[in-house]
């Protein structure tokens, strides 16, 4: 702005320094020739004065070195003249300055002349017999007068213009200086011109209204990283570059990225195929879904483009985590394909000693024996169909019975005396120790929970074992614990034995009437009701299934 004003000053000065000199020497002109018009008119008032008294001798008789001298007869006939022979000059009767002479006495012109091919200016003056005397002088001696100010008025030019580039430049700089000094954060409160109070006054709306802008927008920039940030799924936002303009902490953590990745290409921090293949396609306006693993876990990603007027401005990536969904998936496929094998098996022994007893091959002593296997495996999938409504009702949660006050001890011992007379028949020693507990639930689902795990500790016990379940009041918890000396279990197989139809020693279990689903229903009655079940076993040497549960205090 400094050189903007100091050029506009310095232009302003020279143009009208140069412009007064220009007036100046056309005044001087003017003044000049009005100087050499009055010499002339004098010079020939006086040289007309001679030639009355002396005649033409007057004329010969003197030098002119300055003017031309002509003598001029009344019929415009030249008589006499100092720069050019007479009698080859033309008829001057026509000429401005001699027809003004004979009318008025005296006459003046400046205009070209035909002889000496030059401008000049004439003055002159008429006789007492009608003759006209005329004096020229060049219109140049007006110019040499001039050009010989021309030193001295360009020392003065060349002066003035440094001057008006000292003055300019200070005058710009303390023009200037006071705009430089503001501040901007409190336009009015500076001291300025008073021609700025509008702009300043704008200036301070303006400011209002961008620390407003820029507030809201810090408010929403927080609000975006608070959501993004404590969200499960992960976010990234891409600019047109393929740049990272946002990214979450859970995004971050697939990516495997420690530092923030802010700013980096894409490309960079992500080395997967499949997601910069889903990025190029986002780029021609192509949304895409793949699903991928990072860290064991299964993904959706939604690749999609951000759209702005038609074209593509950047991309949005979202990680869905659907390693449940994949997993649910995945046990709905093995529950179905375990329900039917479970089920075909009985039916299919059902099916053959029916035909047997049908087509009467089998010995009539040996009816009820056939008979009594198809009762069993009936029992068996009767007892199978059973488990899988009550699985299915605990992980739908529906049509559940209202919780209540259920005292742990007491349905163990009851447990125990209904399993009594199998644990007699093979030889299995069982009893109830603890104390009172009470704890909040379904009663039915507590009585299955016990039940199946002390049913699973005679059925896969030795003969001469022993079973025990324990009740301990251990505030807030109150622990259910039912051990046996029986088979075991192998470490490898101790993770497993909560999954639906998982068996340890699948013919054993089958000889025992098992459908591989109790201790699963065990799993969820204790998710049910918020409380952990563990199990610790040693091959060949017991097991002990420990369930902590919430103290009613």
């Amino acid at each position: 702005m400094t050189k903007r004003i100091f050029k506009s000053i310095i232009t302003v000065a020279v143009s009208v320094l140069l412009l007064s000199f220009v007036i100046i020497f056309g005044v001087l002109y003017d003044y000049y020739l009005g100087v050499i018009s009055a010499q002339t008119a004098e010079q020939a008032a006086l040289i007309a004065r001679g030639v009355e008294l002396s005649g033409e001798e007057f004329l010969r008789g003197y030098t002119f070195d300055e003017y031309r001298v002509t003598w001029i007869a009344a019929d415009g006939t030249v008589l006499y003249d100092t720069k050019t022979d007479a009698s080859a000059m033309e008829n001057h009767a026509d000429r401005e300055e001699f027809i003004e002479a004979k009318e008025n006495g005296k006459g003046e012109s400046l205009r070209y002349s035909d002889t000496l091919t030059e401008k000049l200016l004439y003055s002159a003056k008429r006789l007492s017999d009608g003759s006209v005397i005329r004096v020229a002088d060049t219109q140049s001696s007006a110019v040499l007068l001039l050009i010989g100010m021309v030193q001295p008025v360009a020392l003065v030019v060349i002066a003035a213009i440094l001057l008006s580039l000292l003055l300019a430049s200070r005058l710009s700089k303390k023009i200037v200086e006071p705009l430089n000094n503001m501040n901007l954060n409190s336009p009015l409160e500076n001291d300025v011109y008073d021609e700025l109070a509008p702009v300043l006054t704008k200036l301070l709306h303006q400011h209002r209204k961008i620390e407003e802008q820029m507030l809201e927008l810090d408010r929403k920039h927080r609000e975006w990283d608070a959501i993004t940030e404590n969200l499960n799924e992960g976010i990234i936002l891409l600019s047109e570059e393929g740049k990272i303009l946002s990214i979450n902490r859970s995004a971050c953590r697939l990516l495997e990225a420690s530092d923030d990745p802010t700013g980096r290409a894409f490309l960079e921090v992500c080395r997967r195929l499949e997601l910069q293949d889903a990025t190029k396609r986002a780029k021609e306006n192509e949304s895409a879904e793949i699903t991928a693993k990072f860290g064991g876990r299964i993904y959706q990603i939604s690749v999609n483009p951000i759209v702005f007027d038609g074209a593509s401005k950047g991309t949005a990536i979202l990680f869905y985590d659907v390693t449940e969904k994949a997993n649910a998936e995945e046990m709905r496929k093995e529950f179905t394909a375990n329900v039917s094998h479970e089920l075909k098996t009985p039916l299919h022994i059902i099916s053959g000693n029916a035909e047997l007893i049908r087509d009467g091959v089998a010995k009539q002593a040996d009816v009820k024996l056939f008979a009594e296997k198809i009762h069993a495996e009936a029992l068996r999938m009767t007892a199978l169909v059973e488990d899988i409504i009550s699985l299915s009702m605990l992980e739908g949660e529906d049509k559940l019975e209202t919780k209540e006050e259920i005292d742990i001890f007491l349905m163990s011992k009851e447990v125990a005396s209904q399993l009594e007379p199998m644990a007699k028949k093979k030889k299995v020693a069982i009893k109830t120790t603890g104390e009172n507990a009470a704890v909040i639930g379904v009663p039915s689902l507590i009585y299955e929970l016990v039940y199946n795990l002390a049913d699973n500790a005679v059925k896969y016990n030795r003969e001469g074992g022993k079973v025990e379940i324990n009740v301990k009041n251990a505030v807030p918890k109150v622990v259910l614990t039912v051990s046996d000396n029986g088979i075991g279990i192998p470490f490898e197989s101790q993770e497993r034995v909560f999954e639906r139809f998982y068996r340890v020693d699948k013919s054993r279990s089958k000889e025992s009437g098992g459908t591989g689903l109790g201790l699963s229903i065990v799993k969820h009655v204790a998710k049910l009701h918020g409380a952990t079940v563990t199990v610790e076993s040693i091959a060949e040497k017991g097991t002990t299934f420990t369930v902590a549960f919430n103290s009613v205090s």
